[in-house]
């Protein structure tokens, strides 16, 4: 068994959400404001202590959104990351035990690198969709461009500094098929429960052209 191709999830929408939820009574109504601007892809990172519980909500009570797990640092993250009701799972590293993990997965996964190296060893584990980070910091636009010469076979999904004013450019290159962020969901609109703001942020976002 090897996870199904992230491919036509990620053609769902530009962007990918990813949101950090600190209070469980955000998740859901967060969840529902980006469905209702174009953007059912949602990643929702282990890092904090509310993450699980937020995810299962959205899960449970908001149909339209396709729930991702991120940050997924260690092989016993996955079965975690899959009892939330995950549809695709993400990871900021691939170290080869969480990559083992990984092939075992009955839902796409978006494994992450940041070399050429990196890249080449999850292409050669049966990977073709990666995702890059931090992207801002290990090369940005740049290095996708550079890599898609020798390694035109893989896709990328950007993420780590990629933000409003630069999502179009990354984009726009053949090898990227979608890009994450956190500008789409602030952290000070989601603390006043600011939830019209980030229905239009999200509009915004999906109105973005591959």
């Amino acid at each position: 068994m090897f996870p199904p191709d992230p491919t036509p999830l990620l053609s769902r929408a530009p962007v990918v959400p990813v949101l950090t939820i600190e209070r469980m009574e955000d998740a859901v109504p967060l969840a529902r404001a980006l469905v209702a601007g174009g953007l059912p892809l949602i990643e929702v990172t282990l890092r904090t202590q509310a993450a699980v519980a937020a995810a299962r909500a959205i899960a449970a009570e908001v149909p339209a959104a396709l729930l991702g797990i991120g940050t997924l640092t260690k092989a016993s993250d996955v079965a975690l990351a899959l009892s939330t009701g995950a549809k695709f799972l993400v990871t900021p590293g691939t170290p080869p035990d969480l990559a083992e993990a990984l092939r075992k997965s009955p839902v796409p996964v978006i494994p992450a690198c940041a070399t050429p190296t990196e890249a080449m060893a999850l292409a050669n584990l049966g990977f073709s969709v990666l995702k890059f980070f931090p992207a801002a910091t290990a090369g940005s636009i740049e290095f996708l461009k550079q890599i898609f010469g020798p390694l035109p076979h893989l896709k990328f999904l950007p993420s780590g500094g990629v933000t409003a004013e630069n999502a179009a450019a990354y984009l726009a290159l053949p090898n990227v098929v979608a890009v994450g962020g956190t500008w789409v969901a602030p952290k000070e609109a989601v603390a006043a429960g600011d939830f019209a703001k980030i229905i239009a942020l999200a509009r915004a976002a999906s109105s973005l052209r591959r």
